[in-house]
């Protein structure tokens, strides 16, 4: 492999980190909000406020399904956040979030045209954060959660699925349809079928514990999804078994559908003859020499953020073929960007109440098509390819 001729325009962290502050305290907040409207003349005060503004307020109260088409609510979607799970930063709050947020609307906006806005919240207690996606949800479209910790995530983006607009945690499931898409185009690269791929997954959090409901239990309405049958899960205490006494009730159920043959022992057990290695851990965890340990031509997926479970530059030398990271200064960036404007999009469009597992699946497959030459270096989209959201969006609508 050419490692030293592919990466030598990485970025300096340091570098990137200090000319990123300077552009927010130069700017100030990322988005803003503009009238669609001209509001120069008393005819356009009273045409879009007061007195004429009654009326569609009288049309939306005799048939509350106007509200999507004369308010914004049929475009426009609420970024929620409690802080308390910040990209790698941790728990640093509601107030610290806002920057993320305020990135994510921009992403939402530039690849799906889509309005979003920051909803950072001051608690974290599982009852208020429902309540106040509940008592909100009549403005908005949908529902996108952020960065909320794990285990809590799955009960409240679970509990809020029949509020009638789509609700989706994009750390549960963005990461994991972006991941969907690079092991289809795995498969096309190999020629290995997708039932037979060895897979670990290294990180029970949001992220981990989604890649492996999605692959290892099937689910009746949803056809179009693939399943793995060998599928191990390891945390900061090792392989996920029946005979651990500390296992919180998410990972007790995954149990029932992973690690068949009860295997014992550390990630590095766990990591013999595997196909694919998917870390949403942390930094510098493996080596070289762990990735001579795995199947002929693995997948390495090293997603911590900013610095992966291993560099691709040691995955390569270790055999690893397809290296995927986190980061943009790699090929085969594993964004979220590919999946969450386009489903957003296509669910709206289709007036969707909520987005299902054979919609995750369609996306995941429209993803991986957007590749029209897959090879080791290129196993799913650029992040900045446009194609992609319309490709995610038209498949998503197709099942609304």
């Amino acid at each position: 492999m050419f490692a030293n001729q592919l990466y030598l325009n990485r970025f300096d962290m340091a570098d990137l980190f200090s000319r990123s502050l300077e552009m927010h305290y130069e700017v100030g907040g990322k988005i803003s909000v503009e009238n669609k409207l001209p509001l120069t003349t008393s005819d356009h005060l009273s045409l879009a406020y007061s007195p004429g503004v009654a009326a569609p307020c009288l049309e939306i109260a005799k048939d509350p399904s106007k509200v999507y088409d004369l308010t914004i609510k049929r475009n426009t979607v609420a970024i929620f956040s409690d802080g308390s799970a910040v990209l790698g930063l941790g728990n640093i709050g509601a107030k610290a979030a806002i920057p993320v947020m305020e990135g994510k609307a921009m992403l939402f906006k530039r690849f799906a045209g889509i309005n979003a806005f920051p909803i950072c919240v001051e608690t974290q207690d599982t009852e208020e954060i429902i309540n106040i996606v509940k008592n909100i949800s009549p403005v908005f479209g949908g529902i996108n959660l952020e960065d909320i910790s794990s285990p809590r995530c799955f009960e409240i983006e679970e509990r809020l699925q029949d509020i009638g607009i789509p609700v989706f945690h994009d750390d549960q499931h963005g990461t994991a349809i972006v991941v969907l898409a690079a092991m289809m185009n795995f498969c096309k690269l190999t020629g290995k079928k997708f039932e037979d791929l060895r897979l670990v997954i290294n990180g029970a959090g949001a992220a981990g514990i989604t890649i492996a409901k999605y692959l290892s239990k099937k689910d009746a309405n949803t056809p179009n999804q693939k399943l793995v049958k060998d599928i191990i899960m390891t945390d900061t205490k090792g392989i996920i078994h029946e005979a651990r006494k500390d296992l919180n009730p998410v990972k007790v159920k995954l149990l029932e559908h992973t690690n068949h043959y009860d295997m014992v022992g550390d990630l590095f057990d766990a990591l013999y003859g595997a196909d694919i290695f998917i870390g949403v851990s942390k930094a510098d965890l493996l080596k070289t020499e762990d990735i001579k340990t795995m199947a002929k031509d693995p997948m390495i997926l090293a997603l911590a953020n900013p610095t992966p479970e291993i560099m691709p530059e040691e995955a390569y030398k270790g055999g690893a073929l397809v290296v995927g990271t986190g980061r943009s200064d790699y090929p085969n960036q594993v964004n979220n960007v590919l999946a969450f404007p386009g489903i957003f999009l296509g669910a709206m469009q289709g007036k969707a109440s909520r987005i299902t597992l054979a919609m995750k699946f369609a996306a995941a497959e429209a993803i991986a098509s957007c590749v029209k030459d897959v090879r080791y270096d290129q196993i799913i989209p650029h992040a900045l390819d446009e194609s992609v959201a319309i490709a995610v969006a038209k498949a998503v609508k197709n099942l609304c």
